[in-house]
């Protein structure tokens, strides 16, 4: 009975998500609660769970709340949670072995390649997230450069090797070339152009410039929807350079890659289907519960053939349990891996492409209005282009980076919407990702409503302040 109760308050949490805060401070009574020690003795299930539903429930990031519009991060589905429930049942590892949980996630790469027109011998495999998509992207590109030998003899000795970004790629792919040994300064971050994609002018003289230097240019990473306003780079135009210097084409597609959903997205990302590999996230724009990350790579042999390690323990066999090879730990650093692919796979199921391509396009239309309401405002200012489901605009004000800084930490305790803050060409910006599946014009409304309130507040405060 107790299962039941549990699974009746998620759903209706779920259900009605717009009846609670977007977010709400989280009190010191509630963190003092995380702060014992490790029980010793047993708990009654009822009561822990009373615990989650005083302590955890209230005080969750608030990405469920169709006012939430602060970062990338999809709303998820009643599906997903179930789906998660029924693999947590399963209890399945999906590092290898022949067993049907695999032939899900197989089914799932299938679906990827045909979707970006990826050649039969490309592989995918699921991740955390694009961050460590990311990263092995960058890993196999690095291999393909300098060969497979590095796995043993490392980089010391090898050529210096650069990679190109724009300014506004994801913080993730320095992080990549620091992991994969290259050095974070290795990425020459380009300039970008108005409509803020990376500048080819520029990015074909950084790439001349290291030639020149002694350096080996390998890898040119384009960015489908990027973090701070959602620009999608010239993806067919890189691919050209990429093949005229010689080079890897990765494509950072955190959340914009899955845009070949939608009809109305897809001319967008043209070129994509000519990457190398490609990182994105289900659950962004898919909706699907964190986390489902994916990569997928054009070259699979290659891919296989960076992280595939020979082990007694891991022994492959043409029958039985060790059967089913190669497994996903050929082509990854984990061998202890949960079954992510259910929740995608019973989205894509449950919901089919079609659907989820419609949201997608529908997010696109409510940025577009949002940014209607803010050039109606001559109060608002909108800071870019809106190329796809993220605006960003501020309050004008002669202090307006203090005011719209604070604007944004007032919005987010008010918990009716919750965006973040960021920088577009040194300003400071309230950027809204509309991400959420339940997100409505109301909630857009509400978001211009609070925040034209809020700027005016302050204004009249900080101009009292100068006076006095």
């Amino acid at each position: 009975m107790q299962a039941h109760r549990m699974l009746d308050d998620m759903l209706d949490h779920i259900s009605h998500s717009r009846q609670t805060s977007a977010w709400k401070p989280l009190p010191e009574e509630v963190r003092s609660e995380f702060r014992s020690t490790m029980p010793r003795l047993p708990s009654q299930l009822e009561q822990v769970h009373q615990t989650f539903l005083d302590s955890v429930l209230p005080y969750s990031s608030g990405n469920t709340h169709p006012g939430f519009m602060g970062w990338v991060q999809g709303g998820g589905t009643h599906v997903g949670m179930l789906a998660e429930m029924l693999a947590g049942g399963l209890n399945a590892n999906l590092g290898g072995r022949d067993h049907a949980p695999l032939q899900v996630e197989k089914q799932i790469v299938e679906w990827m390649r045909d979707l970006f027109q990826f050649p039969r011998t490309a592989s995918g495999l699921f991740l955390t997230g694009s961050s460590l998509a990311n990263f092995i992207g960058i890993l196999v590109a690095r291999n393909a450069a300098l060969g497979l030998q590095t796995r043993e003899d490392g980089i010391a000795s090898a050529q210096p090797l650069t990679a190109y970004s724009s300014t506004g790629a994801h913080r993730c792919i320095s992080q990549a070339m620091d992991m994969a040994g290259l050095g974070s300064k290795s990425l020459r971050k380009i300039g970008v152009d108005t409509d803020f994609r990376i500048d080819l002018v520029q990015l074909e003289e950084a790439i001349l410039r290291d030639r020149r230097a002694g350096f080996k240019p390998f890898c040119i990473v384009g960015s489908a929807g990027t973090v701070d306003v959602g620009a999608i780079d010239d993806l067919r135009r890189l691919r050209e350079i990429a093949d005229r210097e010689r080079m890897w084409f990765h494509v950072d597609g955190a959340y914009a890659a899955l845009g070949l959903l939608s009809d109305e997205i897809a001319p967008m990302l043209n070129g994509i289907e000519l990457a190398d590999s490609i990182a994105f996230d289900f659950h962004k724009w898919a909706q699907v519960p964190y986390d489902a990350g994916f990569l997928l790579v054009r070259d699979g042999q290659l891919h296989f053939d960076s992280f595939h390690t020979e082990a007694d323990y891991l022994r492959r066999d043409s029958r039985g349990i060790s059967a089913g090879s190669p497994w996903p730990c050929d082509y990854g650093p984990d061998l202890s891996r949960g079954f992510r692919a259910l929740k995608t796979w019973m989205t894509f199921q449950v919901y089919g492409a079609e659907r989820i391509g419609q949201i997608m396009a529908q997010s696109c239309q409510l940025a577009k209005y949002l940014a209607e309401r803010i050039e109606s405002e001559k109060e608002l200012e909108l800071l870019a282009p809106v190329a796809l489901n993220t605006v960003c605009y501020r309050y004008r004000s002669s202090d307006a980076d203090c005011i719209n800084q604070e604007i944004v930490v007032k919005l987010q305790m008010g918990g009716e919407v919750a965006p973040s803050l960021t920088v577009v060409n040194g300003n400071c910006a309230i950027r809204a990702a509309l991400f959420n599946h339940r997100t409505k014009e109301q909630d857009i409304d509400r978001l211009v409503q609070r925040s034209l309130e809020y700027g005016r507040e302050l204004s009249r405060s900080a101009s009292r302040n100068r006076a006095a």
